[in-house]
């Protein structure tokens, strides 16, 4: 039956056309259920006896409304919600409100044991509804969910067994037509009530039982239109916040002020009015009479919540009445830190960025007998220090005691001092270390679950049986007579890169850089590269790694082990003696790998001049081309940062961590990195001709100069300089900031200055102009990703571009061409790399954690930051920081149990802390805490009372100052030099929680990308 709806429309060039729309009715739409014998069904969905509860003693199918997948999905995705009729009309509509609860849904109706089915109620004769005159669409659709569920209880009341259909709505109006209708209609509440099951309950969303709507506490937001106009009139600046880690009462944005970009601080409650960690806000900047010359550098916990918020109120009112509130005792003179930093509020939200937080209940907020099922209202602490507390309702709130629960916010009224949410689900005991890795995977976004049977059926069907084909050699170079070997961390196997080198009679070099030919496995398009895309990148923890790939190509097919053959896509180079490029080309190609070499062994090849077979003498080649190539760079103004050098040692049974150990770099570390570079340099060359538009490239921007400021301050009492006008200029000044008789001084300027960069990100050609292509790290002007498509998608992406470069014969779609989609792209990979970094470095916490129970250990560190209240501290040995409050707390196994008070004050005009003793002028603190102070540090592991204490709940690393004693605080001295130089000689690079690291882009050392600081089952990071 077909359907035709005609109407006239004006274009926007002025003419009048006529639009005919067509809708096909279907009388052979079948309902899908097991038991029906009129509809004629080849498949059903809906089974013949569902399920039945108190409510609803009859089997029945439930026919849920829009909102019920709005707002009660996590109810609608457990098991024993089955048997649901999904509405075309509901799908289409959840579909346009909210994509990532539609494609959650998705996945529920793609699982055939949920019974889930889509009625296409929309095309069906008897279901489909036209519109009436005035009424809404909303109205509309309703009706036409109260028609579908009427029309399905008729058709279906005459099977045996005997089953009824329930419609499932909150909307009261709704549900009085229902049953008017003679329809049956039920809210979800009085659904999950009738099934008597607690954890359901909890995981229903009903803000209003915990709002008690008494008092205002912030102001209202503003609309999005009254938002937009003030973002284009420049009376509001729009950006994504960050909340400080140490102190969530704290965040900025980073945006553009009158043309040039900056950060805005937002300090306090009220000014940052309801916002979580990495929403999009709209600000207005406050007078400047309320700025600030700093952020507020004080670290806080929630029993000082209330203390610090009275403090930014005072500090704010002293500023507004113009009042000095800088130390007594502080110089007066002027500095680049005593510049005013502009402060805002937060206006509106212009898109949330909510989502499941793992984390504890508050032990305090339970009030009930052990046993009581009543609900209460409990508070919630979030693993991520960063995210507020969050107010939800439980039945089992003592059985959740111990536990890492999932809650989720709903909403955050203004009479609400919390974010309210609701309980999903449990996760398990917490200190088990399955369930606290468990938990850092879901913080960080990575996905971890099994290949699906689908991807899974991609995989070539002879499995680890499948040999290089004669067919394979079409459109490739035969390249297996040449001696080619690959250099790896001991124990990888999942080997993308390998080399060779030639000797050419002109005396040049033939040189080779052979990556695994994934595309070859991984088609465009299809179900694997789907799920490659959303997973981005391998994620390195310190005892397992979430593959990118299934494990049959990552660890055998596209490994390019020694011995056997192999499908590559090889660039090969001519250089001359000097590592100069003469010409360079790239071709797929077959390789069998002569030599499958840890670095220990390449080094001990080169080494030893009794071993002169081929592969040996090549390595010996290839390395000093390598130190040609580095140096070439480093002239250019290439930087070498710092990096974390020290790694886990595992029990092989439990894989708890039983030593921590110094990473030792070789010679080999830099031959495999230097070529790896300067194959990904030469790509992004060759994709950037082919696609001036839409080639995926690398980045990393120039920091600003306010990165800098700090530490140019605590340097300049060395009489050093550190210049960042390029990248030329900052690595000459690393150079020469050396200090004779403080040798880790140099090293630890490095990784300070590795903080002050910006992060390297993926971008589109097209959505950038040429000078923004500049990778500031690695001083070129062209990079990009290209050796490791194992485990990057980036990679992937660049392998499909580099092939369609070099030839023409080779069909490629949208997706290598279209610009918005490879800017989309590259978000998404940035996200899941920014994600895999951070995760890898809370793993490395969680094995720090677990090395340090039950111990405490005296070590010697390094000042990094300075904070008003607090000084965090880098142990080289353990490459860990922690921070180290200005109290009077006494480490443990002192015999002084006195609360702590604070006893030094901070110092802006010196970024220090000082303590309070009356000085003359000129005179010396008695105590004094600067950055790059050496000092000594008590490590052992802090149980967050909070949570209960058993196991921590929030367990956290804690430092404390040593004897001797000043005035209630120790410190081992203002760097003494004769300290710094003893202990140097065995000191390391810090494992490095903020800082940039260029993910492998070209710091001086070999880096594994996501967490170089374990020992781990997999891969050292590549350029």
């Amino acid at each position: 039956m077909l359907r035709q709806k005609q109407f006239v429309k004006k274009t926007k060039a002025g003419k009048v056309v006529k639009v005919v729309k067509e809708h096909y009715l279907r009388d052979d739409i079948w309902c899908s259920a097991e038991a029906c014998k009129v509809c004629g069904h080849t498949e059903t969905l809906l089974s013949a006896t569902p399920s039945t509860n108190k409510l609803f003693p009859l089997p029945h199918y439930i026919i849920p409304d829009t909102n019920i997948f709005i707002n009660q999905i996590d109810v609608m995705e457990k098991p024993q919600i089955t048997n649901v009729v999904v509405l075309q009309t509901v799908l289409e509509e959840v579909k346009h409100l909210s994509l990532p609860i539609y494609k959650r849904l998705r996945d529920i109706i793609g699982n055939k044991e949920r019974h889930f089915y889509v009625f296409s109620n929309e095309h069906h004769r008897e279901t489909f509804i036209e519109k009436l005159k005035d009424e809404s669409p909303n109205d509309r659709n309703d009706r036409a969910i109260r028609v579908a569920t009427k029309w399905y209880g008729n058709h279906v009341q005459n099977l045996k067994p005997k089953v009824s259909v329930v419609m499932m709505t909150d909307d009261a109006a709704n549900r009085a037509k229902a049953e008017a209708d003679s329809l049956q209609a039920v809210s979800v509440k009085r659904y999950i009530d009738a099934l008597d099951n607690p954890e359901l309950l909890d995981m229903m969303s009903d803000a209003k039982e915990l709002d008690d709507g008494k008092q205002l506490i912030y102001d209202e937001h503003l609309s999005p239109a009254h938002l937009s106009n003030g973002i284009k009139s420049g009376k509001y600046y729009q950006g994504k916040i960050g909340i400080s880690t140490h102190n969530y009462l704290e965040g900025s944005i980073y945006t553009k002020m009158n043309g040039v970009e900056g950060t805005i601080l937002i300090v306090g409650r009220e000014h940052l009015n309801r916002v979580v960690d990495g929403d999009i806000v709209a600000v207005e900047l406050l007078p400047k009479s309320e700025w600030r010359t700093t952020p507020t550098g004080v670290v806080i916990d929630e029993e000082e919540e209330k203390q610090e918020e009275e403090s930014l109120k005072a500090e704010q009112q002293a500023a507004a009445a113009n009042e000095d509130t800088a130390m007594t005792d502080a110089s007066s003179k002027t500095s680049k830190l005593d510049t005013p930093q502009p402060c805002g509020k937060v206006v509106g939200i212009i898109r949330r960025n909510w989502r499941q937080y793992c984390g504890f209940i508050d032990r305090k907020t339970i009030n009930t007998p052990a046993g009581s099922s009543a609900p209460i209202n409990v508070l919630f602490y979030a693993m991520e220090s960063k995210i507020p507390k969050i107010r939800f309702r439980t039945r089992q709130a003592h059985s959740l005691l111990g536990q890492r629960v999932i809650v989720s916010i709903d909403s955050w009224p203004r009479t609400s001092r919390y974010p309210i949410g609701h309980f999903i689900r449990t996760l398990g005991e917490a200190g088990d270390k399955s369930t606290e890795t468990e938990v850092l995977l879901l913080e960080h976004d990575v996905p971890f679950h099994e290949f699906s049977k689908q991807v899974l059926s991609l995989l070539p069907v002879e499995g680890e049986n499948w040999v290089v084909q004669p067919e394979h050699f079409v459109g490739r170079e035969d390249f297996r007579s040449l001696n080619v070997c690959s250099i790896d961390p001991p124990g990888c196997t999942d080997i993308d890169d390998a080399l060779h080198v030639v000797g050419l009679p002109n005396g040049n070099y033939q040189v080779g850089v052979h990556i695994a030919d994934v595309t070859h496995f991984v088609k465009a398009g299809n179900l694997m590269d789907q799920e490659a895309a959303s997973r981005g990148t391998t994620v390195y923890l310190v005892d397992k790694r979430i593959d990118m790939l299934p494990a049959l190509l990552g660890t055998n097919l596209c490994s390019l082990r020694s011995n056997v053959e192999r499908l590559a896509f090889s660039c090969i180079w001519e250089l001359n003696e000097d590592a100069e490029i003469v010409h360079v080309r790239f071709t797929k190609s077959v390789i069998a790998s002569k030599a499958s070499l840890t670095y220990e062994e390449a080094q001990n090849r080169i080494d030893d001049d009794r071993m002169q077979d081929d592969v040996t003498k090549g390595i010996r080649v290839l390395n000093q081309l390598a130190k040609k190539l580095k140096q070439k760079r480093l002239d250019a103004g290439a930087l070498t940062l710092a990096s974390p050098e020290v790694r886990f040692n595992l029990e092989r049974d439990t894989q708890d961590p039983v030593d921590v150990e110094m990473k030792e770099l070789k010679e080999t570390n830099a031959l495999v990195e230097e070529f790896m570079l300067l194959a990904n340099i030469s790509v992004a060359k060759k994709i950037f001709e082919k696609f001036p538009d839409s080639a995926m490239l690398r980045c990393h921007p120039t920091p600003p100069a306010a990165n800098f400021e700090k530490l140019e301050k605590a340097v300049s009492r060395f009489g050093i300089t550190v210049d960042h006008s390029t990248s030329k200029t900052l690595s000459d000044s690393l150079d020469n900031a050396v200090l004779p008789d403080e040798p880790y001084f140099n090293k630890l300027l490095r990784i300070m200055t590795t903080r002050c960069m910006m992060q390297a990100l993926y971008f589109c050609s097209g959505s950038m102009t040429i000078p923004e292509f500049r990778h500031y790290g690695l001083a070129t002007d062209y990079y990009t990703h290209f050796t490791s498509p194992i485990r990057r998608y980036s990679d992937v992406m660049v392998h499909r571009q580099l092939h369609a470069a070099i030839d023409s014969d080779v069909s490629y779609g949208h997706e290598l061409t279209d610009k918005e989609n490879m800017n989309e792209l590259c978000g998404v990979l940035n996200h899941r790399n920014r994600m895999a970094q951070q995760a890898a470095r809370s793993s490395v916490e969680l094995f720090t954690h677990l090395f340090f129970k039950n111990k405490v250990e005296e070590e010697e560190g390094y000042v990094i930051r300075i904070l008003k209240n607090a000084f965090i501290v880098l142990v080289p040995k353990y490459g860990i920081e922690g921070i180290v409050y200005a109290s009077a707390k006494a480490p443990a196994g002192t015999t002084e149990d006195a609360a702590p008070q604070p006893i030094l004050v901070y110092n802006p005009e010196t970024d220090s802390l000082q303590s309070t003793e009356h000085l003359e002028e000129g005179q010396t603190p008695k105590v004094q805490v600067q950055l790059f102070q050496k000092v000594m540090v008590q490590i052992s592991i802090d149980d967050d009372l909070r949570g209960g204490g058993e196991g921590g709940m929030r367990q956290k690393l804690k430092m404390s100052l040593l004897k001797p004693w000043i005035e209630g605080i120790s410190v081992h001295g203002i760097c003494n030099k004769d300290d710094v130089e003893a202990h140097a000689a065995t000191a390391v690079a810090p494992a490095d929680p903020t800082a940039f690291l260029m993910n492998g882009d070209g710091a001086s050392t070999k880096k594994r990308e996501g967490g170089d600081t374990v020992k781990r089952a997999g891969k050292r990071s590549k350029a």
